[in-house]
């Protein structure tokens, strides 16, 4: 899209992602407005997806609609996001006001003409500049707020609860509860590869970039191609997210990026401790001195199963920490001592807008890393970046509280596996760091590497993103314990990563772009690596007539998890249950060698692998699967009635660099539809001319079954295509397949 401002970017912009994703953004609208009760009822939920319907469910939360209405309603603050929008840069604004009139435009005008799932619908009507607030506030929260959302509305109010005494339970504090939300984004499918390779080790002499984020192929969360310019303003292609409109991941002419989910922690709680004085419990003392909490109360229309809507209400409280949660069953409880708050500096970042458009106009990796020193933006999420000149950039920019190393280790810390912290004292509260927000790390003091051989990253520690440059932070305390572990055992698709990486460094010198497309799609499973060649002789001359067939399929298979991969299934049914074996490994994890260690099998594991691997076969047998059947007949994704077979393993439990969580488990039919995993997948390097770039968006740009784009690229991937992306003018008109279409604003 190409305009001459950025309102009328937006504008364009908008009016394209509703023709491809209208009745998905529509609906998504919905929740963060909080009206889902009123339309669909109270006890409904989001809807994921069913066949070739969309799905508009977020991944972080599952909620009944009641209580999602109350969760957004109560704990966002359409005024604070208003008023610090109106204190940012301009250009954000102009986007977003264009975006909703372009947004508006499409649905006038093709109203009674929608996709079939909402056609008619009474809930697709124009939106506001305030909803688009709500929608970009909303992915601001995925690893803070919307992971505790169940614990924010269970301590709201009824309008009648006047004390905590007649509710207040005992119970010791489960840390569990909290540890368990710390994986929250791995386990709902938010990962992701990323490797920038430098002038070094490229072909010639300039920056690489494989982006390859694992993402959900449903929700609107999904991914969506575009480029977008203003000339001489903004020039930048790749993929915009659930409808934010600039580009997230992608390329400008001078650079490229990719993001994948960090390890960082965003957020902390904080134990209050409650004035006795008063008995509503909505007091607290803070270096001694009563502190009044503030509240919000909030009304949520319910349709109820006659017709009739029912009006319910709550109000929630919050301190200047912020909003207070319980957890009765982990002993987090609103007492008439204490309470207990959730921390989350994302629930107001208002800077992710700006902070992809600086990313987007930048012209180097300095510049790069100079845009998120100064805006700091990034919710979650790590930046991984190349350039023309040939340097490569890793960056934990995220939005992390600033909690010092010290202060976890003095006694301002509660309960560490807790993140908990007193929230008594004003000692114990978040810190300042010069040029960033209030009370968050500026990231000129967080881990980042530049370099000008290759950095990269997996989801694991920002500890490994050069095996020869391991990063552990200033001395003598290094960076918060927020922002990850050093010296762990890293994953399996993280150690794969590097080490195909670095072996084919080695055998080729330098590299281009079709080397980085081989190993996006080289489909190695490092776990069948590790274990195969100790676990097969084992099995040699057994008398067990199954398992020596399950072994003699194991040992013909190519250890691979293409589409023609046959053994693979059986492979990995066998290691999801081999892989929680207990000191498995001979050669135990050396933090001097995280990319090889740990590695080899334990004689004293061998009997348990081969009754887990016995007893796999026993399974594929009474499901009526062939131990060596073919993988892409097993793992696929059914478009209007057609099957398309898919290559890739799970990731960081068997090694496999290229990821799909498929929907469903191993049923009679295979393993089907993608719940999550690759996404827009983009290889990038830089010639005299600019960008040369070729990607695939793996589930397409329409969630609509009846467009052409629904099911195209989907069929890419499955055939490991690698289409090129025209930037240039010259090479936009000179596409075969090119059309334009000039809009112009309605007055």
């Amino acid at each position: 899209m190409r305009a001459n401002d950025f309102r009328s970017l937006g504008y364009g912009l908008a009016y394209a992602y509703a023709q491809d994703n209208l009745c998905m953004f529509a609906d998504s609208v919905l929740t963060v407005r909080g009206e889902r009760s009123f339309f669909f009822g109270g006890d409904a939920r989001a809807p994921v997806r069913s066949g070739d319907s969309y799905g508009a469910a977020s991944g972080f939360m599952d909620l009944k609609n009641e209580d999602s209405d109350f969760f957004f309603k109560g704990y966002l603050d359409i005024a604070q996001l208003r008023a610090s929008y109106a204190a940012g840069a301009a250009e954000p604004r102009e986007l977003v006001e264009g975006y909703v009139e372009g947004y508006n435009r499409y649905v006038k005008s093709f109203a009674g003409q929608y996709p079939a799932a909402c056609n008619g619908a009474k809930w697709v009507r124009p939106i506001t500049v305030d909803d688009m607030y709500l929608v970009m506030a909303e992915k601001a929260l995925h690893a803070t707020g919307q992971v505790f959302s169940k614990e924010f509305v269970a301590a709201g109010r009824a309008a009648s609860t006047q004390t905590v005494a007649a509710r207040a339970r005992t119970g010791k504090l489960d840390p569990a509860f909290l540890l368990a939300r710390l994986d929250q984004l791995d386990r709902q499918g938010f990962g992701s590869n990323a490797l920038a390779v430098g002038k070094d080790l490229s072909s010639n002499g300039r920056g690489l970039l494989l982006g390859n984020p694992h993402y959900p192929w449903t929700t609107a969360d999904r991914f969506y191609q575009a480029h977008l310019t203003v000339p001489g303003r903004y020039d930048a292609m790749g993929v915009i997210i659930g409808g934010i409109p600039a580009i997230v991941i992608g390329f400008n002419r001078d650079i490229a990026w990719s993001h994948t989910v960090t390890t960082a922690v965003h957020f902390t709680t904080f134990r209050l401790a409650l004035d006795p004085r008063d008995t509503s419990g909505t007091t607290y003392l803070y270096d001694g001195q009563p502190v009044k909490m503030t509240s919000k109360t909030v009304s949520v229309d319910v349709l109820q199963a006659d017709g009739s809507v029912d009006r319910r209400s709550k109000t929630f409280w919050f301190s200047q920490q912020g909003a207070v949660i319980v957890k009765p069953e982990a002993g987090m409880t609103w007492t008439a001592s204490a309470a207990y708050v959730l921390a989350d500096p994302n629930r107001n970042n208002t800077r992710m807008l700006e902070q992809w458009l600086g990313i987007g106009t930048a012209t180097s990796v300095q510049g790069i890393k100079a845009s998120l020193d100064k805006t700091v933006g990034l919710p979650w999420v790590n930046t991984v970046a190349a350039d023309r000149n040939g340097n490569a950039l890793y960056a934990d920019a995220s939005v992390v509280p600033h909690m010092a190393p010290q202060k976890f280790a003095g006694d301002c810390m509660l309960l560490q596996a807790a993140l908990m912290f007193d929230g008594s004292r004003s000692s114990c509260a978040w810190g300042l760091d010069a040029n960033a927000p209030a009370g968050i790390f500026s990231p000129a003091n967080g881990p980042w590497l530049i370099r000008s051989d290759y950095v990269g990253n997996s989801n694991d520690s920002y500890w490994l993103s050069n095996p020869k440059a391991l990063l552990t932070g200033p001395a003598p305390y290094g960076f918060s314990p927020l922002y990850g572990r050093v010296g762990v055992e890293q994953s399996l698709r993280t150690r794969i990563g590097f080490k195909q990486f670095e072996e084919q460094a080695a055998q080729r010198g330098k590299l281009g772009l079709a080397d980085l497309q081989q190993l996006a799609f080289a489909n190695r499973l490092y776990a069948a690596e590790l274990v195969l060649p100790e676990l097969l002789p084992a099995c040699s001359g057994s008398a067990d007539a199954l398992l020596a067939q399950a072994c003699t399929v194991l040992g013909a298979w190519d250890r691979h998890v293409d589409i023609d991969s046959r053994g693979a299934v059986l492979f990995r049914e066998f290691w999801n249950t081999a892989a929680t074996i207990p000191n498995k490994w001979a050669v135990p994890f050396n933090p001097i060698d995280p990319v090889n260690t740990p590695s080899g099998v334990a004689p004293a594991a061998i009997p348990a692998m081969l009754t887990a691997l016995r007893n796999t076969a026993t399974k594929l047998q009474s499901m009526g699967i062939p131990l060596d059947g073919r993988l892409g007949d097993y793992q696929t994704e059914t478009r209007n009635g057609v099957r398309i077979p898919l290559h890739g393993g799970i990731g960081n439990i068997d090694g496999s660099y290229n990821s799909l969580t498929m929907r469903t488990g191993l049923t009679a039919t295979g393993y089907n539809g993608v719940h999550w995993g690759e996404s827009y997948i983009q290889t990038v390097g830089f010639d005299d001319q600019g960008p040369v770039a070729q990607a695939m968006l793996t589930y397409g740009q329409s969630t609509n079954p009846a467009s052409p784009y629904y099911t195209d690229q989907t069929n890419v991937f499955s055939r490991k295509g690698w289409p090129v992306l025209p930037f240039s003018e010259e090479k936009i008109r000179s596409d075969p397949g090119y059309q334009a279409q000039t809009l112009t604003a309605e007055q």
